[in-house]
């Protein structure tokens, strides 16, 4: 091999990694989003104070296992689904249904200019419609 050759190979791995980085990367970051709750919520027994929050999801999909962070701290993890959306969601938004002691209860999440939400539990809340609000 010439000098030419190993140094074109160097350079098409080196591109070849940098592709992989990045796409890495990129869905390394579609699974995080941030979420303002305006007034406290529950979530899978625990209450979240109004504040912002981290929401990152770890499967392949559509069934996600999803992590509730405030700061580095983890308040809850639980099962939930990602749905795709008819169009992309308008505003990002806390998805919340009232529980059977009156309680506001988060049933998912949309986000805004994504065409995909989180929904919490085992039935569909019907946030296929981005305009529609619970």
């Amino acid at each position: 091999m010439t000098f030419s050759t190993v140094s074109k190979a160097m350079k098409s791995t080196l591109v070849l990694g940098l592709a992989l980085f990045a796409v890495s990367a990129s869905a390394a970051s579609a699974n995080k989003q941030s979420l303002q709750i305006n007034h406290p919520t529950t979530v899978n027994g625990t209450t979240l104070k109004a504040g912002e929050y981290k929401l990152e999801w770890e499967g392949a999909g559509p069934n996600v296992e999803l992590s509730i962070k405030q700061g580095k701290n983890v308040i809850t993890k639980v099962p939930a689904r990602v749905v795709e959306l008819q169009e992309n969601a308008a505003q990002s938004a806390a998805v919340t249904r009232a529980s059977g002691n009156g309680a506001s209860e988060l049933a998912g999440a949309r986000f805004e200019g994504k065409k995909f939400a989180i929904e919490i539990g085992e039935s569909s809340d019907g946030m296929s419609a981005p305009g529609s609000s619970k």
